[in-house]
């Protein structure tokens, strides 16, 4: 695949126009006002069909999962290059966007639908898929961001038939607002295993359970448009109903769980990452048009020249990434986490670098809202953090290649 069929660019078109007219006259109320992304999302949601979408294939998971097959064989007639393009141009007015709704379906309906019972799926992941619930994925902790997994110190103690579950997660996305939380816990069985190497365990928790308190959104850079919070567990007693796939063994189990959904999000954001470099290229490269200096446009001028080609090496190289991630999934094959890692960061540093050179492009006017590219700096800083800072993806790449 070297570029979209007519068939893409036609979804990239009509995309564009629902962004154009339904995304960005609300862009003020998203990243100064506090309003919350999710009736734009559901909106979205509705215009597109994929509400529906979302019901069949919900269905179609739910009887392989009732059938006992592999509930996650990749869907015949399916098409991954139609949500990298949504992808691509919600990221190009709100990176925000795409964050908020990946969690939510992604994250935390996809984990419930991939290690819950078929009454848990029912009970809480089609809703997740629909939109018609918010879900947050709750993982990191404020002492163990990067080792998420060995330095957790969440606990869930056995209590009879129950659990109760102590601890904090933080940096939560639609952790204010969810409805549904996906959290991740290490099993405290007494038994006196180092904490590091206790069973983690995945939980389905909601919102108004006695004890689970979920924090106001924090005030962050970038990102506006999605919602991030603190949530605090204490004494939260939930029955085993609410342990995915009702065992402390669920195929995969909590550790491999929260391992897969690294590969899912850290390819994911080369998509996220492309939307922004698309956009801050073509807003650099209007602005050297008609912005006159000493007489003539910038774009004359051989140092703006440099950037923008720049600019545009990192936009072919990071767009030939995703296609080729496209074409995997066409042929349901799934990269490892060494891959995805290589991904995300090239592809994050990218993006970061390109929103950089618009901002210098543009000058002064760089620096303020009005022209866009502030914005898309701020958005894209965090591509760099989250779902695993840039020095944990060198840890992940060179320990693949030192392995061979």
């Amino acid at each position: 695949m070297y570029d979209w069929t007519d068939e893409h660019q036609a979804i990239t078109a009509v995309v564009r126009r629902f962004v154009d007219e339904q995304i960005r006259p609300h862009l003020d109320d998203l990243e100064h006002n506090g309003v919350p992304p999710f009736e734009i999302l559901r909106t979205m949601y509705e215009v597109f069909g994929l509400k529906d979408a979302a019901r069949e294939s919900f269905a179609r998971q739910l009887a392989r999962k009732r059938d006992g097959g592999d509930d996650e064989r990749p869907t015949r007639g399916s098409d991954p290059a139609a949500q990298i393009i949504s992808t691509i141009e919600l990221c190009r007015v709100s990176p925000g966007l795409v964050t908020s709704l990946g969690v939510s379906t992604g994250l935390a309906g996809g984990t419930i639908n991939k290690l819950g019972t078929p009454a848990q799926m029912e009970r809480w992941g089609l809703d997740l898929m629909t939109l018609d619930k918010i879900g947050a994925w709750a993982i990191t902790e404020p002492d163990s961001g990067s080792d998420a997994l060995g330095g957790m110190r969440t606990t869930a103690r056995r209590d009879g038939d129950e659990y109760i579950i102590n601890g904090q997660k933080t940096w939560i996305t639609n952790g204010p607002y969810a409805d549904t939380i996906v959290l991740y816990a290490k099993l405290d069985d007494g038994s006196g295993v180092d904490v590091r190497e206790r069973k983690v365990l995945t939980f389905v928790l909601e919102r108004g359970m006695p004890g689970l308190e979920q924090a106001k959104p924090m005030r962050k850079m970038g990102q506006h448009g999605s919602p991030t919070g603190e949530v605090f567990l204490s004494d939260v007693r939930v029955g085993r109903d609410h342990l995915l796939g009702e065992t402390e063994e669920p195929r995969g189990g909590g550790r491999q769980s929260a391992k897969d959904n690294f590969v899912s999000e850290r390819a994911g954001v080369a998509a996220m990452s492309l939307g922004i470099i698309e956009e801050c290229v073509k807003l650099s490269v209007d602005y050297a048009k008609h912005r006159t200096l000493w007489g003539k446009p910038i774009g004359d001028f051989q140092l703006i020249q440099l950037k923008l080609a720049q600019m545009e090496v990192a936009r072919i190289n990071v767009r030939n990434m995703v296609f080729a991630h496209i074409e995997r999934s066409n042929a349901a094959a799934t990269p490892t986490l060494a891959e995805a890692s290589a991904m995300k960061l090239y592809a994050a540093q990218a993006a970061c670098q390109v929103a950089d050179d618009a901002i210098q492009i543009f000058g002064g006017n760089g620096y303020i809202a009005e022209y866009r590219v502030e914005q898309l700096s701020r958005d894209a800083r965090v591509l760099r953090i989250y779902a695993g800072t840039d020095e944990m993806q060198v840890v992940a790449i060179a320990k693949d290649l030192l392995r061979a």
